[in-house]
């Protein structure tokens, strides 16, 4: 499939999806709507295990949303044809991936960068990688999931204290506060990023499907949790891939999974 604004790779069983968007990766609606659509065509790819997506070499991860088109949209954002709408759409697919995404985090992922980030089920980043929500320097909130992902990830006393000041936080400060899972170098990014991915494709597809999918009903429904649980277990236990895995344990060789 061809994209305006993102270049797609597939490695092994990895798809990179790399936002293409010069010169700061502002995220229009036409961007938006390609990274929605790659992240579909990943996960309708029965050879792709994981996704990752990254802003490429740069300084820029993404900027955040396209700063003139907000402008424009200010008398209706959420309108259904609108960038806002767009992104909310595009957050919320990239969220609901039951293939496990990883945010390769190169440079400055600030507003929607970092809640592009933030829908992402994993984020890994390079020490020069500055993150933030400075909506409130604007005049705004912001609207593609920050108020309540950032929160989720790094806790409500930490998230507010960012989403007030509009401040950036530095790659460092990210580890710190759980926000990044891991820091590499700038130029050992994209090969650390690589081997997680490939750690992750090897994984039972069902496992990793059903943990994507609690982590989801979580947030939705924190109280339903114990039950959810229980019922993922249920649909993993009678998979084959879940008497290859016990058996390869009991005899002492590497499981071969196949998503059944």
């Amino acid at each position: 499939m061809g994209y305006q604004f993102v270049v797609t790779e597939k490695v092994e069983s990895s798809f990179w999806i790399t936002l293409n968007r010069p010169k700061v990766n502002a995220l229009s609606k036409e961007l938006l709507l390609d990274i929605y659509n790659a992240v579909e065509e990943a996960e309708n790819n029965p050879e792709v295990r994981v996704v990752l997506i990254t802003g490429g070499e740069g300084r820029f991860f993404a900027a955040g949303a396209d700063i003139p088109t907000i402008a424009q949209d200010l008398d209706d954002p959420m309108g259904e044809d609108k960038m806002l709408a767009q992104g909310i759409r595009t957050m919320n697919r990239i969220e609901s991936c039951v293939k496990p995404v990883i945010a390769v985090v190169n440079g400055y992922a600030l507003g929607g960068g970092c809640e592009l980030a933030l829908a992402c089920h994993i984020r890994v980043a390079s020490t020069n990688a500055v993150f933030g929500q400075p909506e409130i320097n604007l005049g705004i909130i912001p609207g593609w999931g920050g108020t309540y992902r950032l929160p989720r990830v790094i806790g409500e006393g930490r998230a507010m204290e960012v989403l007030l000041t509009g401040r950036n936080v530095s790659a460092e400060e990210a580890l710190q506060f759980g926000l990044v899972s891991k820091l590499v170098a700038p130029e050992e990014l994209k090969s650390s990023a690589q081997e997680l991915a490939n750690l992750l494709a090897q994984k039972p597809p069902v496992a990793l499907k059903e943990l994507i999918k609690l982590y989801l009903l979580r947030a939705i429904e924190p109280n339903s949790s114990p039950h959810n649980e229980k019922t993922a277990f249920e649909r993993c236990a009678r998979t084959a891939d879940a008497r290859e895995g016990v058996d390869a344990f009991l005899n002492k060789r590497t499981p071969q999974f196949r998503g059944v």
